[in-house]
């Protein structure tokens, strides 16, 4: 089964940017949608090469990870 990651950092003046990971075709919008919901509105969204691949269904586990970078 595919594991899938989110990785958001949060620079010092409050901008968060979201690198959704492993995640085949359409479903990263899913994603997306979820995080804006917590983070706010969309500024700007690329979307990568996976985007393109067909999707792949899977089980979504979310797993949380903090890092504090000074």
């Amino acid at each position: 089964m595919a594991q899938h990651e989110v990785e958001i950092t949060i620079s010092k003046t409050g901008e968060v940017k979201v690198h959704i990971k492993g995640v085949k075709g359409k479903a990263c919008l899913e994603y997306a949608e979820w995080l804006r919901g917590i983070v706010g509105p969309v500024k700007d969204q690329k979307l990568t090469s996976e985007y393109y691949e067909p999707e792949v269904k899977s089980k979504i586990n979310l797993h949380q990870e903090l890092k504090n970078e000074q």
